[in-house]
């Protein structure tokens, strides 16, 4: 009886085409990629050219026909201008807009967190009818409470103050909500293995929630200072006495109804934004250490 052993069909060698397609389209994805970072980061970055530019540049060439790429004769002396107004005190604006900036940001974090906290973790029966007054303070219009707290500022002697200008705003209900939302996800394991400890719930948020919510905390830190930073309404009713102007105020008296200086206030807005950038690349550092450090994933 003969045996009859099947033939084995040598398979055909795969053909290394798509993959190199597959390599192919990657590159020309990455490639598409960087082009449109590279154009996108070209778009956000022709306003701060044009706020340089001008900055350094004679009211003429700011508003003639012909456009220069920079200034034939750079104006370093628009800065030497800027700072020796005598009817602007840039530099106290300067130094006001950052005691008020910071000292918001601190009081912000320090009362809406501690809000917050509460909300989301003491036990109270009335918890829920709280947090939503809280959020009933978010429909109601700023124009609306806006005369009555000058109203009850000016009668506190607080006008030209910092006080006034940091005390009415300590309170945001959105940053308390944001908080809330944060600490209702924050894992209980850790509250609790401190109340084991004896801590309590002062101890459990001063040393436990916090140091393992710095990335959290980064992020609000950066949005309530340049918020702080930007006011302007607020700090033109309070600060009456040029002594007590914050910077943004400082730039609208450069543009009146008369008289507009177009290179005083490129200059003045150039050198405004310096410690906005500063602030958030030091915060933006801190965010990221903060999120190695933290104990929490996900």
């Amino acid at each position: 009886m003969t045996t009859t052993i099947p033939k084995v069909r040598k398979s055909a060698p795969k053909s290394d085409t798509p993959s190199r397609v597959r390599r192919g389209g990657g590159v020309m994805s990455s490639t598409g990629l960087y082009v449109a970072t590279g154009v996108a980061a070209l778009l956000f970055l022709i306003p701060f050219y044009i706020l340089v530019r001008n900055a350094l540049s004679t009211d003429a060439e700011i508003t003639g026909e012909t456009w220069k790429f920079f200034p034939t004769d750079i104006q370093w002396g628009n800065i030497g201008e800027l700072f020796g107004d005598e009817t602007v005190p840039f530099a106290q604006t300067l130094w006001n807009s950052a005691v008020v900036a910071t000292l918001h940001t601190v009081g912000v974090l320090l009362v809406c967190s501690l809000a917050g906290y509460g909300l989301a973790r003491i036990p109270y029966k009335h918890a829920n009818k709280v947090f939503y007054a809280v959020l009933g303070t978010l429909m109601v219009p700023t124009a609306v409470t806006f005369v009555p707290s000058f109203v009850l500022v000016s009668s506190l002697g607080w006008v030209d103050t910092y006080r006034g200008l940091i005390i009415p705003g300590l309170f945001s209900g959105f940053t308390c909500f944001l908080f809330r939302q944060y600490f209702l996800g924050f894992p209980k394991e850790l509250e609790e293995a401190a109340r084991m400890d004896g801590l309590g719930y002062w101890g459990a948020y001063w040393r436990v929630v916090v140091p393992n919510s710095l990335n959290f905390f980064a992020a609000m830190a950066t949005i309530t200072f340049i918020a702080g930073w930007n006011a302007f309404l607020w700090p033109l009713v309070i600060g009456q006495d040029p002594s007590s102007w914050t910077v943004q105020v400082a730039l609208s008296s450069y543009m009146t109804n008369q008289t507009v200086v177009f290179h005083m206030i490129f200059m003045a807005t150039a050198i405004s934004i310096l410690p906005l950038v500063f602030v958030f690349l030091f915060l933006q550092r801190w965010l990221v250490q903060g999120i190695a450090q933290t104990g929490i994933k996900g």
